[in-house]
């Protein structure tokens, strides 16, 4: 089986942060989101994966090359200009040809490679999905009395299920699929509109192909602030035997990941905290944070946010003379 992977997007809703970094690269529980997501499919022996890059493409390739050369079969593929998740998968339509099931899993969703592994073992074309309390944000698939998929919609004013597809797709009848995918491709769409995998997957649904899903209970979409926090604050409670650091008049509150060339003094760190390599930190706390390479802290509190790299914060230092019965609130 092949993984055709799509980390061409922009990543708008994690800006300021993918102004410079793709959001694939941004970093959780210690390592990049596409670093999970190729280990989960290592694990689970898929070695031949195809990666459909765009923005920021140059740092995606060197990233895997850099850390999978002799580890995986990679294949590159641009997505220009960039005209949805359909589009993506028809751009790497020539490594689809010679397989007769293919794996795709979005860029910025990690899934543990044990529930990857049942998903792969069930018989048939297999859509990942998990219950979500909005619907409106997201494809969704509604199925019949025989649990089989009828219908598949992306993001309805008025869902008929809560049933959210999470970004895993195992797919058989490829021919169908490439079939699907030329017809799709042949007609024209307003610039502003794509072309999205949810309709390509209903068109094989309407052409007879049986759909399943499988309920994945472990699914992070890190595409916002928020659900990228929720991901390492999990991740790093699953790290085993998690690493013994010391620095200097330092407290570590464990679950926490600091890579190597970091210099910490006088501050507390922790819980779920995930600090890159050569960041500088002094006389500050962070807790349930997520902090990038070559940043520097100072004087600060910090918690529920995510840093970039090479970013300065500092807090206020200040010197009082102050008498009884005083009240300063610096926070006024």
């Amino acid at each position: 089986m092949k993984a055709i992977i799509p980390v061409a997007g922009a990543g708008t809703r994690l800006r300021p942060h993918t102004h410079t970094q793709p959001k694939p690269l941004i970093p959780v529980a210690g390592k990049p989101i596409l670093g999970h997501i190729i280990d989960s499919l290592i694990q689970v022996g898929i070695t031949q994966q195809v990666f459909v890059i765009g923005y920021l493409r140059d740092k995606i390739q060197q990233y895997v090359e850099t850390n999978y050369t002799g580890k995986i079969e990679m294949e590159f593929v641009v997505q220009e200009p960039r005209r949805g998740l359909a589009h993506a998968v028809w751009m790497a339509r020539e490594y689809l040809a010679d397989t007769e099931e293919v794996m795709i899993l979005l860029g910025d969703t990690i899934i543990f490679g044990q529930e990857i592994q049942q998903l792969m073992e069930m018989e048939g074309s297999v859509l990942g999905v998990h219950d979500v309390d909005d619907p409106r944000e997201f494809g969704i698939a509604t199925l019949n009395e025989d649990r089989v998929v009828y219908k598949l919609t992306e993001k309805p004013q008025i869902p008929t299920s809560n049933l959210a597809l999470v970004g895993i797709y195992k797919l058989n009848h490829i021919d169908v699929f490439i079939e699907v995918l030329e017809e799709m491709m042949a007609k024209e769409l307003p610039p502003a509109e794509e072309f999205m995998l949810t309709d390509a997957l209903m068109q094989m649904v309407n052409r007879g192909i049986i759909f399943r899903t499988f309920r994945v209970e472990n699914w992070f979409d890190c595409g916002k602030r928020q659900s990228l926090l929720k991901a390492n604050h999990i991740l790093l409670e699953r790290i085993e035997n998690l690493e013994s650091y010391d620095f200097d008049n330092t407290v570590i509150i464990h679950p926490v990941h600091i890579a190597p060339g970091c210099k910490i003094k006088n501050s507390i760190i922790g819980p779920y905290v995930a600090i890159a390599e050569h960041a500088s930190i002094e006389h500050t706390i962070i807790k349930n944070t997520i902090l990038g390479p070559y940043s520097t802290l100072k004087r600060i509190i910090l918690t529920n946010s995510v840093v970039g790299s090479d970013t300065t914060l500092k807090g206020r230092s200040t010197s009082v003379n102050i008498g009884d019965n005083t009240e300063i609130d610096f926070d006024d």
